[in-house]
């Protein structure tokens, strides 16, 4: 039987305190601990954190809401935490439990003010998807259109700034963050704004129209149309639009020359988002996309979206430009305009840029096709982040850049997960020069 569900204010927060008590004890165990060993004990230190991190993704997977969507947001963002957290987190993400059908249904009716037989000829009672804030639910309108219903989890709104409080603490008292104060101040504040948003799925149905208008000349990007009269503020009915999920995107329905194809959609649609709108998909993970053996895109979930100052994009352009002329100058004076470099440090070491470069660049070297599938520029780039310490004090994470980075991270994963080979450096200059 499926545990009653904690929504309450106080509930929530007794539960994430016995978690940040039971993690600060284990982190004041293993300094002690540290202090009368003598032998390395990085293996005795990685399994206290694999531990940590079990018990707090556990906790974060029953209470749901705003602190498992910043384990999320953790788990995507290098060198936030340990990687033993990133990986609790990770799989948090794909085995996040439900919530019972009895609280969803009590949730549609309390926020449509009907009852759900009036609303829908039928909603069904195995969730389509779940995620961190809400649940989806497929069913049908009276008039026989599918739709999907994304329906809020009770609470989490309330919980909100209360739960970042407590998951900070325990993330500080387990010894756990890895930024400075000021950075962890800005990584946070930004958080709780994009939540704010994603919990309010008024913000989402306004989203999802504006990247209707962003796409109406793209046929092949498809995204669900809000019906507006079953949606508020933690409910949004969507028309139903379905494609393959990328693990069923199989050779036997997918030709090469289509997975090529899609490739060059997904670059286009990342690069327009970046340079032309301004305005980015801020969760481009593979649930948020799926695919038709057309060619077609379609893309979900539009709670996380990211306006982009221009100036940002523009320093962002002339680093790119800089580093694909390998000008190591000009490229230290536009990090420092995105707000990625403190400014009052000497300039950094050529080489040092000149290892990122010729790692990154890969994709983007010639005009011959990269066969993303073989891509293992995650490893280099893992094999080489010990070499961040050496200038700790000279670079801090731009809040607007980390979801810059998130979005071509996930979006280098769906082009390795697909398989495509594409060669994309004259699409990345028509971007640049523009």
């Amino acid at each position: 039987m499926a545990k009653k569900p904690v929504t309450s204010r106080t509930g929530r927060f007794l539960k994430l305190a016995g978690m940040t008590a039971s993690v600060a004890g284990q982190y004041a165990g293993q300094r002690a601990r540290r202090v009368f060993r003598t032998e390395n004990d990085e293996g005795a230190q990685s399994e206290s954190y694999t531990r940590m991190a079990g018990q707090i993704a556990d906790t974060l997977g029953e209470l749901k809401g705003a602190v498992m969507k910043v384990g999320q947001i953790a788990s995507q963002t290098q060198d936030f935490l340990p990687k033993e957290f990133s990986d609790a987190l990770e799989k948090l993400q794909k085995e996040a439990p439900p919530m019972p059908f009895e609280v969803i249904l009590e949730q549609v009716e309390a926020e449509l003010g009907k009852p759900v037989g009036e609303l829908f000829e039928y909603l069904q009672e195995t969730p389509y998807a779940s995620a961190s804030i809400g649940q989806v639910h497929r069913a049908r309108l009276h008039d026989g259109t599918d739709v999907i219903v994304k329906v809020q989890y009770p609470g989490v709104d309330e919980s909100c700034d209360s739960d970042l409080k407590q998951l900070r603490l325990a993330l500080k008292m387990g010894g756990l963050l890895k930024m400075p104060k000021e950075t962890v101040d800005q990584l946070f504040g930004e958080i709780r704004v994009r939540l704010k948003e994603e919990l309010d799925y008024e913000n989402e149905a306004r989203n999802l129209k504006l990247f209707h208008e962003f796409h109406q000349d793209q046929p092949w990007v498809v995204i669900p149309e809000v019906v507006d009269s079953h949606s508020t503020r933690r409910v949004l009915t969507l028309e139903l639009v379905e494609g393959d999920h990328v693990s069923k995107v199989t050779p036997d329905r997918y030709s090469q020359d289509t997975l090529n194809l899609i490739g060059h959609r997904i670059f286009t649609i990342m690069a327009d988002q970046l340079f032309r709108f301004q305005c980015i998909h801020g969760d481009p993970h593979a649930g948020n996309f799926a695919y038709r053996p057309d060619g077609t895109i379609v893309m979900y979930d539009f709670g996380c979206v990211k306006k982009l100052k221009p100036e940002i994009v523009e320093a962002y352009r002339k680093a790119l430009i800089a580093a694909l002329e390998e000008d190591y100058e000009a490229l230290d004076q536009y990090l420092i305009d995105l707000g990625a470099r403190v400014d009052h440090q000497p300039a950094v070491d050529e080489a040092y840029y000149a290892m990122w470069r010729d790692i990154l660049i890969i994709p983007f070297l010639n005009d011959e096709p990269y066969d993303f599938a073989e891509a293992d520029i995650h490893k280099h780039v893992a094999a080489k982040t010990s070499t961040v310490f050496k200038y700790l004090d000279y670079f801090k994470p731009p809040v607007e850049s980390i979801f810059i980075d998130r979005m071509i991270a996930g979006h280098y994963w769906m082009l390795k997960r697909l398989g495509v080979q594409a060669a994309f450096r004259s699409e990345l200059e028509k971007y640049l020069r523009g």
